[in-house]
């Protein structure tokens, strides 16, 4: 195995233990929290898949940007929210079972709707967004669904166990993602610092700003609401776009690169918008 393999394996063990510790502390009330409010379903779906990839699209068609960034950039708004996210929602002052909710149900529906939305792109574009729905699943299945599932079961099953493997297993994976995220870093460093001077850096910084002011309107009169929908629609899921882009372009390469430099864009541009919404007093109690 090498180095760039093990490094993969870690962060999608990292995943797996922080999503399966999600799974420890939540409910079935939690994860159909969305179902409960049609209003604010609708209003997350239009900011992950109308907005955003609208937004994609004038980026692309007014800069000039090297080809990569704009298959990326692309692949990026029509990615749903990654699976770590309720965790950084739930520090920055959001609710964390709209957080959880809002990632389980994104995440399933992003089954069809991401192979829709990447038809309609190839539409646009005049070439083929060959995107099949096992693709996507894959990801969210195994990833956010299956996870969540057995933590939620142990919860159930044996709720004191659940309680006592939290703080260990989160520890254990946060640690884990870590050390695996800085050796991604350095292996693609090079390749980073060549995106930086070709306008591909002001792109992305771009879309993650208007994703983080597009969530926070749709989110609604409730301050914790408009939180996790800003930072669930700047932030996309890394493996699946990568899976569309490399789907529709196998042979471009920097892809993986201009996806990493979005991760890093995103999680700088979001430190300042955490920092406000900490600040605010909480609403969620009344609502």
């Amino acid at each position: 195995m090498s180095m760039h393999e093990l490094v993969m394996l870690g962060i999608q063990l990292s995943i797996l233990g922080t999503v399966f510790s999600f799974g420890l502390q939540a409910s079935l009330h939690d994860a159909l929290h969305l179902a409960r409010d049609r209003s604010l379903l609708l209003r997350s779906l239009c900011s992950l898949f109308v907005v955003m990839p609208v937004v994609a699209l004038l980026i692309v068609g007014v800069f000039s940007l090297p080809k990569p960034t704009a298959i990326a950039l692309i692949a990026l708004a029509i990615s749903p929210i990654p699976p770590l996210l309720p965790k950084k929602e739930s520090k920055a002052g959001g609710l964390p079972d709209y957080g959880l909710g809002l990632m389980l149900t994104v995440g399933l529906l992003a089954i069809a709707l991401v192979p829709f939305e990447a038809w309609l792109l190839g539409r646009y574009f005049n070439r083929e967004f060959d995107v099949s729905a096992a693709a996507v699943a894959k990801p969210v299945l195994t990833m956010i669904v299956a996870p969540l599932a057995a933590g939620m079961l142990v919860r159930i099953w044996k709720p004191r166990i659940a309680s006592a493997l939290v703080r260990p297993i989160l520890l254990v994976a946060t640690v884990l993602l870590a050390v695996c995220a800085l050796a991604l870093v350095v292996t693609v460093t090079p390749k980073l610092l060549a995106l930086v001077g070709d306008g591909t850096l002001w792109a992305l910084l771009l879309f993650a700003c208007v994703g983080l002011l597009a969530g926070h309107w749709l989110g609604g009169p409730i301050g914790e609401d408009r939180t996790v929908l800003a930072l669930s629609t700047a932030s996309r899921h890394p493996a699946i776009a990568l899976v569309i882009a490399k789907g529709a372009f196998p042979d471009e390469s920097h892809l993986a690169a201009t996806v990493a430099l979005y991760l890093l864009v995103v999680s700088v541009t979001v430190i300042p918008y955490v920092r406000w919404r900490r600040r605010m007093p909480r609403q969620g109690l009344a609502k």
